[in-house]
């Protein structure tokens, strides 16, 4: 199966199970007077939209480059999870709202929910740690950045719905408006993992430099090469889901441009070869005997 067909059935996945969890919680909080059950209906049902856009994402990034967009377009999965991000945002809020009308409202007016509502939660916990780990495997495999907003969403359900149970227990024994205050801590979850995916997002969108490790890593790629006296400069930047390099090397001043070219395509080989997010990599070489050229230590042995 393709990189893009396996990000598809795990969206799909998601995207039907969350549909049959609103309808179950949505049908189960109304009969049995959950508001914090019904607040998470409303939390899956905007999860079936976010699967949407996830796997919409996943699809549009995965294309290859063409004339409009040279370098691919890694970062389309990037607004996908920005625009999920702010829909997993308004929903939190709109939940937090809800829940804080209720208990403003006096206990005297809150239902007692029944025992059903309790066994709706722990199903719920249940399936959504089963997504969570089926999609962050998904997401590390892939270096998706949508499968990740995708799967940090499930584990917020699973607080989620941990919240409810905690709500809908403590109703129970005498204390209705625990479910009200479990909605709005379900609200303040959802808010806060919005704004995990939409600093992850933005990160990948401007182009953040990768890892320090991650750096070194290369730089030791690239000395290992023979011919490879120095780097002078590398920059790196995170495209979509994939990582640029660009490197400056200097290698003896005397060599032919054949004898350069040579050793810049081994240093590109061996730089792509490093790290499996690696797109591209951009390699010039400068003469050794320039003041620019920064030589590495002669004790130095290749790494």
């Amino acid at each position: 199966m393709t990189e893009s067909g396996y990000a598809r059935r795990v969206g799909l996945v998601g995207l039907l199970t969350n549909a049959l969890l609103c309808v179950m919680k949505f049908t189960v909080g109304l009969l049995f007077a959950s508001g914090a059950l019904v607040s998470d209906a409303v939390n899956s049902a905007s999860d079936v939209l976010n699967a949407l856009i996830a796997m919409a994402g996943v699809k549009i990034g995965s294309k290859q480059a063409d004339p409009e967009h040279p370098y691919g377009h890694a970062r389309f999965e990037c607004v996908a999870s920005i625009l999920l991000s702010f829909l997993v945002f308004l929903t939190g809020c709109s939940i937090g709202l809800s829940g804080l009308k209720s208990i403003l409202s006096g206990s005297e007016a809150l239902e007692i929910p029944g025992v059903p509502a309790l066994v709706a939660a722990v199903v719920c916990c249940v399936v959504k740690e089963f997504l969570y780990r089926y999609t962050i495997r998904a997401a590390k495999k892939l270096d998706s950045v949508a499968l990740r907003a995708a799967a940090w969403d499930h584990r917020s359900d699973v607080f989620a719905s941990l919240g409810v149970f905690v709500g809908v227990l403590g109703s129970r024994l005498g204390l209705p408006v625990l479910d009200a205050i479990a909605s709005v801590i379900i609200s303040i979850l959802i808010v806060r993992v919005a704004i995990k995916i939409f600093i992850e997002a933005v990160n990948k969108t401007v182009d953040q430099a990768c890892a320090p490790e991650i750096e070194q890593h290369l730089r030791e790629a690239a000395l290992r090469e023979e011919g490879v006296m120095g780097i002078d400069l590398m920059r790196t930047r995170q495209f979509g889901a994939g990582i640029y390099v660009d490197m400056e090397i200097c290698a003896d001043g005397d060599m032919t441009l054949h004898q350069a070219h040579d050793i810049a395509e081994r240093v590109h080989d061996a730089v792509e070869a490093a790290e499996p997010g690696i797109q591209h990599c951009m390699v010039h070489v400068n003469p050794a005997d320039t003041d620019r050229c920064v030589l590495r230590p002669k004790t130095d042995s290749p790494v």
